[in-house]
């Protein structure tokens, strides 16, 4: 089953994708958060038969919840919603850095590294949360 991951933002929510056995994460998109979006994410969930949708949970480096928690749990529950998909989250602390510094070693410069950043840091998302399963499965 392929998982949807998302990197959500007020401005741009960074999307990614699994492989059809939801073993591997690869980046896919960007999309300008508005009006429009949740259909535009419907329209990919259907495109690449998303059995999943896994959206990072912005939690605070303490670990409690701010506004942005608040503000991304209603996007997935809207999310769950429109596209009648099961959706789960994934804690994304560092998920950003991790994304800048990846890209940073690949030799990207900063302009490049800042239109990337949101698909990279959703590819990153998706993968721990992949990972996480199979653990959970090989325990």
């Amino acid at each position: 089953m392929r998982h949807l991951g998302i990197d959500y933002g007020r401005a741009r929510i960074g999307l990614a994708i699994s492989d059809p056995t939801g073993s591997l994460a690869q980046p896919l998109t960007i999309l300008n958060n508005g009006p429009g979006v949740m259909e535009e994410i419907k329209k990919l969930v259907l495109s690449y038969q998303v059995g999943k949708i896994v959206i990072g949970l912005p939690l605070n480096m303490d670990g409690k919840e701010g506004e942005m928690v608040r503000e991304t749990r209603e996007f997935a529950s809207s999310l769950q919603k429109v596209t009648g998909l099961p959706v789960d989250t994934m804690d994304e602390r560092l998920s950003s850095w991790e994304a800048h510094s990846i890209m940073k070693e690949a030799g990207l410069n900063r302009r490049k590294r800042s239109k990337l950043a949101d698909k990279v840091a959703a590819t990153i998302i998706l993968q721990r949360y992949l990972e996480r399963q199979r653990n959970v499965a090989g325990s």
